[in-house]
């Protein structure tokens, strides 16, 4: 066995891996053996599991294909390993991932440790307030589902050089797919949803990021997004035509030719961004992409359904999850506007919900007298009836459930968790 892979199969670097997978969750493979299952599993077959993958015999199970909807129309094939290749995969990335991390690009920023789309977007930035004001947007057809696997393989080979560890690969690659309860050979592409495959990207496509660094053009990649900036609008043109061609040739990908374009940063969506020019600033900002902020506006939406039957707390809870997440995750943007009016809707839905709960005006009344409404006027109140939108807007119902006590109730406020965390 090569010293590669006795690393990859080390008690440490495998309970390491392990964790990771159980703390990704995640639904069961085609063996149906669940991430709480997954230790009294490994306990039962590691040792058969171990023997056959230093004697090169492992099978790796196929992997089920999932379909999930893309936001912006159409499905993404995620294809989910089994909970154990999970957990196999996971250990060789995490032995693989330095080996390779030398020789990726800086302007690579997907799927790597201490890298981000906060800087992938920070980066982009630099090259608009540089003057580099043309983007090519390369949009890669299927990318994962279309990997060849020869020149992947070849890559691999070139950094480790090791039989092993590269059979194990191979092996993956190639276990196949089980699509509406039938196999299916996979002889090109790998799966997306694989613990191996964001690295197996990055390789790919690193390929990429050097004949872009070789023509010294401003890029930025994360994960198969890649844009290119330009000076000018011929060189946008004649960029997308012959890096389409090097694609095409070079690393046997397809290029969605609908989908590439050539844009301005007012125009571009990028990992969930739009782009602006502060005039006072004389700056390029991000800010967060309007299909973005209506995503984030139909989540809320949901999680302030009147149909959802759940308490108040548990709503709570739910929302607050979501509005960290998205704050968080746009929190170098601007958009205080934004968060203002979301906050004020959020609020008006959340009361809507607290009057459904509180159902008939014996109720409604009580619970308008508890919130320090008086009694006249909150029995006044209780019999307006089920007409939501004007009981929370034009009511005492709008002061009884004020900001401060939905804050008291434990609501995030978006405004103040945007300013806090930008203080």
């Amino acid at each position: 066995m090569s010293k590669l892979l006795n690393m990859i199969l080390d008690r440490q670097n495998l309970l390491k891996a392990y964790k990771q997978v159980v703390s990704n969750k995640g639904t069961a493979g085609v063996d149906d053996v669940t991430v709480e299952e997954l230790g009294s599993y490994i306990r039962q077959n590691w040792k058969i599991i171990s023997r056959d993958i230093k004697e090169r015999s492992y099978i790796p199970q196929p992997v089920q294909r999932v379909e999930f909807p893309k936001p912006e129309g159409g499905v993404r094939l995620l294809g989910i390993p089994t909970a154990i290749d999970r957990v196999i995969q996971q250990a060789m990335a995490q032995i693989l991932s330095p080996k390779f991390e030398v020789h990726f690009s800086d302007n690579s920023f997907g799927f790597r440790p201490g890298r981000s789309c906060e800087m992938a977007i920070q980066k982009l930035l630099n090259y608009f307030n540089e003057g580099s004001l043309w983007v090519v947007d390369i949009d890669l057809e299927n990318f994962f589902d279309c990997v060849p696997h020869d020149k992947l393989m070849s890559l691999i080979r070139n950094v480790i050089q090791d039989p092993d560890t590269e059979s194990l690969i191979h092996k993956y690659l190639r276990a196949g797919v089980i699509i509406n309860g039938k196999f299916e050979r996979t002889s090109v592409g790998m799966p997306q949803g694989g613990n191996l495959s964001p690295l197996l990207s990055n390789i790919m496509l690193n390929e990429l990021d050097k004949e872009l660094e070789k023509r010294e053009h401003d890029f930025v990649r994360y994960a198969d997004d890649c844009l290119i900036l330009v000076r000018s609008e011929a060189s946008a043109k004649r960029t997308l035509r012959t890096i389409t061609h090097w694609i095409e040739c070079k690393l046997d990908l397809k290029v969605n030719a609908t989908k590439s374009r050539i844009t301005r940063p007012t125009k571009l969506k990028y990992l969930g961004f739009g782009f602006h020019k502060d005039s006072k600033a004389n700056k390029w900002k991000s800010r967060p992409h309007k299909d973005s902020i209506t995503s984030f506006k139909q989540t809320l939406k949901r999680l302030t359904s009147r149909r959802w039957s759940v308490n108040l707390r548990y709503r709570v809870r739910k929302l607050n999850e979501v509005i960290r997440g998205w704050i968080n995750y746009f929190s170098t943007s601007s958009m205080r506007t934004h968060l203002k009016k979301i906050d004020a809707h959020l609020r008006t839905r959340l009361r809507m919900c607290i009057w459904k709960m509180w159902k008939v005006p014996t109720r409604r009344e009580w619970g308008l007298k508890k919130l320090g409404i008086g009694k006249d006027l909150a029995r006044l109140t209780a019999y307006c009836g089920d007409r939501y939108i004007w009981v929370a807007t034009k009511t005492c119902l709008k002061r009884a459930i004020s900001k401060e006590k939905l804050a008291q109730a434990g609501l995030v406020n978006c405004l103040e968790y945007y300013n806090t965390i930008n203080s």
